[in-house]
Parts: structure tokens; sequence; C-alpha cells
């Protein structure tokens, strides 16, 4: 879409093919989970940004959950601190939690909640939490992981109150500990599956650097009901990176969300085609 001039009549026709999905969406809440390389490159960011204010424009209630880790990474690196893994996953000790607080709560939150106010302008206001913020997300802690948190309970209403009065909510995946009332560093997939399924929210966007679910042919599935996805799983069709995303999609959708996307967040306006036209150009995940 981006570079590319329409004419009158395809405008229109755009328009009219959105029109039913803006009048049954609104006022619905959407969740989208964002990261990869939609967050690096600046044309992007401003794409995805712009693409969350017009769903606030048009009635729709989006919440941006977003990741953080190449830049906690590249923190941790500038200040010289040691990071250790356990298969494959970053131990949170103490020192790396000050990091990922200051990174995620910090800088990539308001950087984000900047460039929706700012191209939004008076229909972009956005707000930036964290999890800590009204105690809104508490988590288990893994404890051969450090500071690193499962979700256990998620209490929506400040972010029902924020989107009720105008505000786009932009939340980062930091947890309250059950057991201490500090800090844990949650993934921001499950985090944001179990916020989409507190708000009973309508879809849920995880948006990658993949198209979307493919087959054993590579072709790309449209649509996939929770027991197909399932089967793939368990055949090895979906591996690798996908597995984990698949499963964090089908888990919102049997904790009450009714449809997961998982989009190539590469494609401008990703979120924008993916709810707003007949096709999509990523994968749904539905009930049965």
């Amino acid at each position: 879409m981006s570079g590319k001039r329409l004419a009158p009549v395809e405008k229109a026709s755009v328009l009219v093919e959105a029109l039913p999905y803006i009048q049954k969406f609104r006022g619905k809440s959407i969740v989208v989970k964002y990261g990869g390389h939609a967050m690096d490159d600046a044309r992007l960011r401003e794409s995805f940004c712009r693409d969350v204010v017009l769903l606030k424009l048009v009635g729709l209630h989006p919440v941006v959950v977003h990741g953080g880790g190449p830049q906690i990474a590249e923190m941790l690196d500038k200040l010289g601190v040691q990071s250790r893994f356990v298969d494959g996953m970053r131990v949170t000790d103490e020192p790396t939690m000050r990091v990922v607080e200051m990174v995620l709560a910090g800088g990539v939150n308001q950087e984000i909640v900047s460039l929706i106010n700012i191209v939004g302008r008076d229909g972009g206001r956005a707000v930036g939490l964290s999890g800590h913020d009204g105690a809104m997300v508490q988590a288990r802690r893994l404890e051969e992981l450090g500071r690193v948190g499962e979700v256990v309970t998620v209490d929506p209403r400040i972010i029902e109150r924020l989107s009720a009065d105008g505000f786009i909510p932009v939340v980062a995946p930091i947890a309250v500990d059950l057991a201490d009332g500090r800090s844990l560093n949650v993934n921001a997939d499950p985090f944001a599956a179990k916020l989409a399924a507190a708000l009973r929210a309508e879809k849920l966007v995880l948006l990658t650097d993949v198209p979307g679910v493919k087959g054993a042919d590579g072709e790309l599935y449209s649509t996939l009901t929770a027991a197909q996805a399932k089967a793939l799983i368990k055949d090895g069709i979906v591996k690798g990176g996908m597995i984990p995303k698949v499963q964090f999609g089908l888990d919102a959708l049997a904790d009450g969300v009714r449809k997961v996307h998982i989009v190539d967040g590469r494609q401008d306006h990703a979120v924008l085609l993916e709810i707003f036209t007949d096709t999509g150009i990523g994968t749904e995940l539905v009930h049965e």
C-alpha cells in the first residue's frame, strides 16, 4: 500500500470493503502484540502507529502490548551486564531486571506512546503502562530464570477505563510477583494473550517476522481452527519459534478471545489489512 496512489474508485472500494468490519468491531477491544522488525524500521513504526490511531478513530478499542528484547540486549551490552542463558532463555537476575524495567517501561514504552501521539495528533492519545500499574498483572516467578514470571491473574479495569475515556493503552510486559510484590519480566506474547483474555477481546493480533502459519507445501493458511492448529503442531508441520506463538494463540482462544491473528509485521499497514479486508494477509486462529 505504501507509495502507491489509488484511483478514486479504488479508494472507494477499499472503504466499502472495510465498512462492515468497522461496524462489526466498533466498541470491541483489539489487543496487538507489537514486536519484531516492525519495531526496528522507522517507516514500519510510523505505519503501525497510524493503524492504531485509525482503529481508535473508527470506534474500536486498541490496546498495544510491546516487546523489547533487542533493545534490552543492546543496553545490557552497553552497561557491561553479563547475561546467562538457560535453554536459550535469558536469566533475569537483579541487575538485568533493573535494565529490563528501564528499557521496557521507560525507553521503548514512551517511544511508542510519543509516536502514537505525534502521528495521531488530536486523534491519538496514548498512555504508557506496565503490569505494575494498579497491580494489573500478577505473575508467578519461574525460579530457574530469575525474575521471569508466568502470568496468573489480570485485572483489566484500568485498561477498560482508559479505553472508554478515549485513550490508547500501551503496555510493557512487566508483572507483579505474587510472592513479594516486586517486578517480574514476562514474555510479551503470553502477556498479551492473558490481557486479551481478561478483556474478552474480539481479537488478539500477534505481529511477527513471518507471513503466518504455513503448511507442508509452503502455502499460507488464512484460517485454522483450534483442532487443525493442534494437529499441525503434533505432526511437526508447525515447528520452531512458531510453536509457542500458535500455542499462546490457542490459549487465548480457550480463555475467551474470539479470534487470534498471526500477521507479518513487515507489511505496511499489516493490522488494518488483517482486520478490515475480506481475505486478510496472515493466519487467523478460530474456535471450531
